[in-house]
């Protein structure tokens, strides 16, 4: 990726997956991103890993790899080309840590960007919570202003 790249906002959204209820991205994204090898994201998350506690950066399981890899089909074919461990993904927090061990003008960047997008998404998701929370209070009062025609109604209609 070139130095001055800028990463489209929408397709940094899409490669937002929301896992045990946290916004994380996935380490083979953001090292595709950051144009480094994936060995080498990894690398330096080891040798930094005080800087990436468990609300930075976490694991997958079994069961969420799968999900994950049903859902994008992150697994290419081929030999050679499978994970022997299960990939980690990253936090906003842990992807601000992210440009600070890799250390590249790249990585800053793109860091950069990739905030952008999950503030955008966490504005979209309140934005969207506050709407649906209103549609729900205005169907709830609807709904009771109908049951309170109906018992109005029978009542004129039983003798």
């Amino acid at each position: 990726m070139a130095e001055n790249k800028i990463v489209n906002a929408d397709k940094l959204q899409d490669l937002i997956y929301t896992i045990r209820g946290v916004q994380v991205m996935y380490d083979n994204d953001l090292a595709e991103l950051y144009d480094v090898e994936i060995k080498r994201l990894n690398e330096q998350v080891k040798r930094n890993r005080e800087r990436f506690p468990e609300e930075f950066m976490f694991q997958l399981t079994d069961e969420e790899f799968a999900f994950l890899r049903s859902q994008n089909a992150t697994l290419k074919t081929g030999r050679g080309r499978h994970r022997k461990y299960l990939p980690y993904v990253f936090t906003e927090q842990g992807v601000a840590m992210l440009s600070a061990v890799l250390r590249s003008e790249t990585a800053v960047k793109i860091s950069i960007q990739i905030i952008k997008a999950f503030v955008a998404m966490r504005k979209f998701i309140t934005t969207n919570a506050q709407i649906f929370t209103g549609l729900t209070q205005w169907n709830k009062s609807s709904l009771s202003k109908k049951l309170k025609q109906t018992k109005n109604l029978t009542g004129y209609l039983t003798p």
